[in-house]
C-alpha cells in the first residue's frame, strides 16, 4: 500500500511495500526534484524588489535612483510588470515593482545562485549589490545576514558584451615615441574604465625639491607615473582618460625630469592659474565623461588621481591613500591598493616595513567627481630616500605595477 501527505511543499511517502533498495531509489529523487524547484524561488515566483514614487519621479527618474540600465531593457521590463506604457506618469506614494530579482544567496557564487554563466556578468551583479548599499538603497551586503542579492533584469539579459568595449586602437602617441605601440595582452579590465589624474601641472608645479642643484616638480613626475599606470591598464583591456595631458612629455626614463608649463586637461584645455577653477575643470570633465560612458552602458569607473608630498625633509613616507569619508566603494578601492603595497613592500624592502594608510579626506577631487575616486601620495619630495623613490625609472615603473596588480584585484 502507498500513501503520501504534504507537508511543507515535500511529499513524505509511506513505503511500507518497497523494500530498502526501493526507497532509496525512489525517494532521493523526488526529495533532489523538490528542493532544486524551491532553489530557485526568486526568479519562479518573480519576486521583485518594490520602490515608493516620490514628488517629481518619472519612470526614468525611478529607474536612474537605482542606477538601472538606461537602453531601454530596464524600462520595457518595468513599463511590462507595472502593466504601464513608457509615458505613463507614476502616483505619488505608490509602491511599484521594480525589474531588480531578489534572489538568497547560496553562498558559492553569484553564478548557481542566479544560474547565469558568464564571469564578467557576475562581477557586474556583485558590483552592482555593492553600490546600492554604498547609496543605501539596500539594507545589508549579501554575503551575510539575510543574503539577499538584487540581480538587475538587464545586467542578466540585456547586459553588452563588456569585449566591444576593449580599445581597437595600437597606437597611442601620448606615451611617447617608445612606448606609443600596445599590444592588448588579455580583457581582465574590459567593460573597466579609469580617469588618471596626475596632480597640479600647467603653472602649478606642485611640491618642489632640489636634487643636484636642480629643481624636482611634484607634477612631472606625478605625471610619469600616471602615464606608466594608464598604459599597464590598457593592456588589460581598460578605457583610459588621462585628463591631465602633456604632449611633448611621453614616459621618461630618466633621473631628472625637465620641468615645463604646457601641461592640458582634457581634451587640450589650458589649466587656469587659480586653484578653484583648476579643479572644477577637471571635476567638470570627468563627470562629463562618466554620463557619457554610463550612457553606453559602463558601470564601473574609478579615478585615480597621483600626488606626490612636500614634508620636512627628515621625515620619510611610504604610498598613502586617501578617500571620500562615509564611501564604502572608496574605501574598499583605497584598502585593496594598500594591501597590495603592503605585501609588496615586504617582499621587496630589506625590512619589509610598511607604514603606509588610508585615511579620509573631504577634498574636492574626492567630493565632486563621480567615479568612485581614490587619492595616492606616493611619498615626500624633500627626503632623499623617498626621492629615489620618483628618480629612478625602474621606480616609477614598479609603483605603475603595484597600483595595476591592486586595480586588477578591485575589478
Amino acid at each position: 500500500m502507498l500513501t503520501y501527505s504534504r507537508l511543507s511543499g515535500l511529499t513524505i511517502f509511506n513505503l511500507t511495500l518497497f523494500n530498502q533498495y526501493t526507497f532509496r531509489f525512489c525517494f532521493i529523487p523526488v526529495i533532489c526534484a523538490v528542493f532544486c524547484i524551491n532553489n530557485g524561488f526568486a526568479q519562479s515566483k518573480k519576486d521583485y524588489i518594490t520602490a515608493v514614487a516620490k514628488k517629481g519621479d518619472g519612470i526614468i527618474v525611478l529607474l536612474s535612483r537605482y542606477h538601472l540600465d538606461r537602453s531601454g531593457c530596464a524600462m520595457r521590463k518595468f513599463c511590462k510588470i507595472n502593466g504601464l506604457s513608457s509615458d505613463s506618469g507614476l502616483k505619488l506614494g505608490k509602491t511599484y515593482k521594480l525589474p531588480i530579482y531578489k534572489y538568497r544567496y547560496n553562498q558559492k557564487s553569484i553564478r548557481t545562485t542566479a544560474n547565469i554563466k558568464e564571469w564578467q556578468k557576475a562581477k557586474q551583479i556583485e558590483r552592482y549589490n555593492d553600490l546600492m548599499v554604498e547609496l543605501g538603497r539596500k539594507e545589508s551586503n549579501f554575503r551575510k545576514g539575510t543574503r539577499e542579492l538584487w540581480v538587475p533584469y538587464h545586467l542578466k539579459y540585456c547586459s553588452r558584451d563588456v569585449s566591444e568595449f576593449v580599445p581597437k586602437k595600437k597606437s597611442y602617441p601620448i606615451f611617447g615615441k617608445d612606448y606609443a605601440d600596445i599590444t592588448i595582452k588579455d580583457d581582465k579590465l574590459a567593460g573597466a574604465v579609469y580617469y588618471v589624474v596626475a596632480g597640479h601641472g600647467g603653472p602649478d608645479p606642485g611640491a618642489m625639491a632640489k636634487y643636484k642643484g636642480k629643481y624636482l616638480c611634484e607634477d612631472e613626475y606625478a605625471y610619469d607615473i600616471s602615464l606608466r599606470l594608464a598604459r599597464n591598464l590598457i593592456e588589460h583591456g581598460a578605457i583610459v582618460y588621462l585628463i591631465i595631458r602633456d604632449k611633448n612629455d611621453g614616459i621618461r626614463n630618466g633621473e631628472y625630469l625637465k620641468p615645463d608649463m604646457d601641461e592640458r586637461c582634457w581634451p587640450n584645455e589650458i589649466i587656469p592659474v587659480s586653484q578653484k577653477p583648476r579643479l572644477e575643470q577637471r571635476s567638470d570633465v570627468i563627470n562629463k565623461l562618466y554620463e557619457e560612458n554610463r550612457k553606453k552602458g559602463i558601470e564601473y569607473q574609478r579615478l585615480i588621481e597621483i600626488h606626490v608630498d612636500s614634508r620636512i625633509k627628515s621625515i620619510r613616507i611610504d604610498l598613502f591613500f586617501y578617500h571620500y569619508p562615509n564611501s564604502k566603494i572608496g574605501q574598499s578601492l583605497a584598502n585593496k591598493l594598500h594591501n597590495t603595497m603592503k605585501k609588496k613592500y615586504a617582499v621587496n624592502r630589506k625590512s619589509g616595513e610598511y607604514h603606509g594608510t588610508v585615511i579620509p579626506r573631504d577634498l574636492h577631487m574626492l567630493r565632486e567627481v563621480k567615479p568612485i575616486p581614490v587619492f595616492i601620495e606616493v611619498g615626500n619630495i624633500q627626503n632623499p630616500n623617498d626621492q629615489k623613490r620618483i628618480l629612478y625609472a625602474s621606480n616609477r615603473q614598479a609603483l605603475a605595477d603595484w597600483l595595476e596588480e591592486g586595480l586588477l584585484r578591485d575589478y
